[in-house]
């Protein structure tokens, strides 16, 4: 029998997501994946040497109470309101799956996280798509789209751009749905709308531990919303998603945030200086509030400035689709790794 006959047929349809490029091997700068490019926080790494030991043998907590009741310390929610993730991914992955059946939809601004699309198409869901205006700000008509969940990257990717906390309260008052408000980046951005989950019962905030706490490797994320919302998702996740060493590292994380937020200041003044140095190249640049710019040159096609730099060992993400192969996504580095891109960039674009 040929087992391909017996697959799902939209599963045989879709593409699936693509990550960035992951090299192997050879010494490079990576600047294509938004990963902070310094280390996490000394009390992340005892601690899970202080966890190597025989407790391994052993299940984690399934639902993860001990990083819930610190999460909700540092956040100001009750631990009901609060779920852990296998990286905020899986928890996009729960909220389709508890809220979108064959045939119904999910909504969202494009570009954007192109993961949204591939977790609809695996439920054999649909989307609606609602293109962003030149300056990435809501779209009109977005609000009034019918769908079973909006999601919205807020800073977006790959723009890096913001939407002000009133405008995605007034967003969530008005769709006839779930608001997902995927904010990834938004330790970046100095703003957040997990402040709306007290108020709004339709409102998700999805946080990651990936970028503004160094720990992409560890994989771990946050989902912040209504008791009742919360309780369906738990009923949709892996038994034992959150391993031992991956909850005593996210413990560690919340109970060290100076450490994040002075890597984040690094961050940000390495981005303003970069987002100048692009401009004076020719580049329009969005104002990022991310750990990443958004470099575009209207109508070129770009990529040839991402090979160039790949094969001088620079990777940065190039999305070769007909709305973005004018641009680049480059991810905030080292001030060393981002001179030495900016200077290898120059070289291209003579």
């Amino acid at each position: 029998m040929d087992p391909l006959k017996v697959v799902r047929e939209n599963i045989l349809r879709m593409a699936g997501y693509v990550p960035g490029e992951q090299p192997r091997g050879g010494k490079v700068i990576k600047l294509n994946t938004n990963e902070n490019p310094y280390p996490p926080s000394p009390r992340v790494l005892e601690a899970i040497r202080s966890s190597l030991d025989e407790s391994l043998r052993l299940y984690p907590q399934p639902t993860a109470d001990d990083l819930r009741e610190k999460a909700a310390e540092v956040y100001g929610l009750p631990p009901e309101c609060i779920i852990a993730g296998n990286g905020s991914d899986e928890l996009l992955t729960m909220l389709v799956r508890v809220f979108v059946g064959e045939g119904e939809k999910v909504v969202y601004p494009t570009p954007t996280y192109t993961l949204y699309e591939t977790l609809a198409e695996i439920q054999g869901g649909g989307t609606v798509e609602v293109p962003f205006p030149s300056d990435f700000s809501l779209p009109a008509g977005l609000a009034e789209s019918e769908g079973k969940v909006l999601f919205l990257a807020n800073p977006n990717s790959p723009s890096g751009t913001l939407v002000p906390t009133d405008q995605v309260r007034r967003l969530a008052e008005s769709f006839r749905g779930i608001v997902v408000v995927d904010e990834a980046y938004a330790d970046f951005a100095g703003e957040t709308s997990i402040p709306l989950v007290r108020d709004l019962e339709n409102v998700v905030v999805l946080r990651t531990f990936s970028k503004s706490f160094s720990l992409a490797g560890i994989r771990l994320g946050l989902a912040f919303g209504n008791p009742g919302v919360i309780e369906q998702m738990m009923k949709v996740k892996d038994s034992y998603n959150v391993n031992r060493l991956t909850q005593v590292a996210g413990i560690a994380a919340l109970e060290d945030l100076e450490w994040m937020k002075e890597n984040v200041r690094k961050v940000v003044r390495t981005r303003e200086r970069m987002t100048e140095k692009l401009k004076e190249m020719g580049f329009t640049v969005l104002p990022s509030r991310a750990n990443f710019v958004f470099a575009r040159r209207e109508g070129e096609y770009l990529k040839n400035l991402y090979e160039g730099l790949k094969e001088r060992g620079i990777l940065v993400r190039f999305f070769d689709t007909p709305s973005l192969r004018d641009a680049l996504r480059i991810t905030v580095g080292t001030d060393e790794e981002v001179d030495l891109f900016l200077e290898e960039l120059a070289s291209l674009l003579k």
